[in-house]
């Protein structure tokens, strides 16, 4: 059995009991059509039931609300919901209606379902392969003995203020355990994708994993990469992407290990392995193989040190830019003994690297979350950090250019901090013979970071262009071409450098450097 770490363990459940009780409370006085929909119909039973529950007992906020309604008939409860919102029935897929209440404004839609009994077809454990069956007479064990882990089989019965937990997911939320409902190795059968969201329950949760469960998540996981025979696969790339992004976004060095441990790298990133045993030289990776550098960078990014330096959390996309950063090691990998090198080396491991980022990025669809999510990855920006994350190594820090500086890491159509968040992730984790890292390049860096950013108007815009590129044609007599570039170039250095402060001043530059070179 796979360990995390130790487990969570809820020491007052009580204490996390009353929380639950107190959050209905208020969603019952925000969610106005419960009260109706009670009074409605005295007969019926209603449910806060899944994540909601089981995030609540975990003194977790949620926005995640999922409703069971047992002992009214689908079509009152249909007409009952139509008249306090708009409402929209999913289908057989699902069973589910998509509910948004009138009068209040959420980011996602309320579910609201009848207790339901799923029928699979086992033909490769795609969301497709089985038929769902509603029954408001249908007990609520019955509904609650089809889902995937213990921790989500609870449900809160909202009128009687009562929890009915049949199959103890309240004493593996004490003991931080993934446990699958009854079997798991037909729970895992049903529905494949229940393999990542495994993997992903374990990160966010800190949770380990109850051996049986462990042992058929392991032995399922070959699963991943099955396609049906129109050759679509059973678990479509998106699931698997936002499975992945969640939980390295989640905790890095936690995914990485499980992912590793799962055989989830091997089936679907088994570029990565090949990190395994390759070798660095000892004068500058005194940590290890490419894979322990790579695992220690990760590990860096939660770290105390990361959160002072950056006062602002990772992101999804600069996770994954740390686990794919030295990607291309393997691939460039050469030897004093096979390649007649002076010492280990791996050239162009940055540039091999960056394409195969973004190969993997788009075969698995990493790019699934919209813009402005934490858990969004663009392909072309993930490439570039990984790119760019040597550029401290390839050329002394003041020798580098203010324009370059100013591109790489003061652009807004680039994502500078999450490349010094990289550098720093990256320098943390190499360590030299004498164990502590080097990271003098780093912060001079950021103070010639600093330096130009508060040259700027303000902290938020560094200064446009002296000239433009038509002043320069026009004051110097020149066509467009190259050269323009160049005199563009020259000014911007200056400007940059506090050495040229207007306009006029870049004009008397120029005349005179032109007067000088001819």
């Amino acid at each position: 059995m796979r360990k995390k770490g130790e487990p969570t363990i809820v020491n007052d459940m009580k204490l996390f009991v009353d929380h639950l009780w107190s959050k209905i409370d208020q969603i019952r006085s925000v969610f106005s059509f419960l009260v109706s929909l009670e009074t409605r119909f005295p007969e019926g039973e209603i449910y806060l039931v899944g994540g909601a529950v089981r995030d609540l007992l975990l003194g977790r906020e949620t926005k995640d609300y999922d409703f069971l309604v047992r002992g009214i008939p689908d079509a009152h409860l249909k007409d009952f919901l139509a008249q306090h919102g708009k409402v929209n029935w999913v289908g057989k897929s699902f069973g589910v209606y998509k509910f948004m209440p009138n009068g209040i404004d959420l980011e996602e839609q309320i579910d609201i379902a009848l207790p339901r009994t799923e029928r699979s077809f086992l033909k490769g454990g795609g969301r497709r392969d089985f038929e769902v069956q509603s029954d408001a007479a249908l007990p609520v064990e019955e509904d609650l003995r089809r889902r995937d882990f213990t921790i989500n089989a609870i449900a809160a019965d909202i009128k009687r203020k009562s929890l009915l937990d049949p199959f103890g997911g309240i004493k593996d939320l004490k003991a931080g355990l993934l446990r699958a409902v009854g079997d798991p190795t037909q729970r895992f059968a049903e529905d494949t994708s229940r393999l990542l969201r495994g993997l992903r329950f374990a990160c966010q949760f800190q949770f380990h994993f109850e051996e049986k469960t462990w042992s058929a998540l392991r032995a399922a996981i070959g699963a991943l990469n099955a396609k049906r025979e129109d050759g679509n696969h059973i678990v479509p790339r998106e699931i698997i992407a936002k499975e992945f992004i969640k939980a390295i976004a989640a905790d890095p060095v936690g995914a990485f290990d499980l992912w590793d441990e799962s055989g989830a790298f091997a089936e679907l990133i088994p570029e990565l392995l090949r990190m395994k045993g390759c070798p660095q030289p000892e004068i500058y990776h005194r940590e290890g193989d490419v894979w322990t550098h790579t695992r220690l960078a990760l590990s860096v990014l939660a770290s105390s040190a990361f959160q002072a330096e950056f006062h602002e959390p990772y992101d999804a996309e600069a996770a994954v830019a740390v686990l794919f950063h030295d990607i291309g090691k393997p691939y460039t990998l050469q030897t004093p003994e096979r390649d007649g090198v002076d010492r280990i080396r791996f050239n162009n491991h940055d540039q091999v690297g960056a394409k195969m980022a973004r190969g993997i990025a788009i075969r698995l669809k990493l790019s699934t979350f919209p813009k402005g999510s934490r858990y969004h990855i663009n392909e072309e920006m993930l490439a570039w950090l990984i790119e760019k994350h040597l550029i401290l190594v390839h050329g002394e820090v003041d020798q580098m250019r203010a324009a370059t500086v100013e591109k790489l890491f003061l652009n807004p159509q680039r994502p500078g901090h999450k490349l010094l968040q990289l550098i720093f992730s990256d320098g943390s984790a190499t360590i030299p013979p004498s164990g502590t890292p080097q990271l003098v390049a780093y912060h001079r860096l950021k103070e010639r970071i600093g330096a130009m950013e508060a040259m700027a108007i303000s902290r938020a815009r560094i200064p446009p262009p002296l000239l433009s590129g038509e002043e320069v044609m026009a004051l110097l007599g020149l066509p467009p071409g190259p050269e323009v570039g160049r005199y563009l170039s020259l000014i911007r250095e200056e400007q940059l450098s506090g050495r040229l402060a207007d306009r006029d001043a870049a004009r008397r530059f120029l005349l005179e450097r032109r007067k000088q070179h001819g």
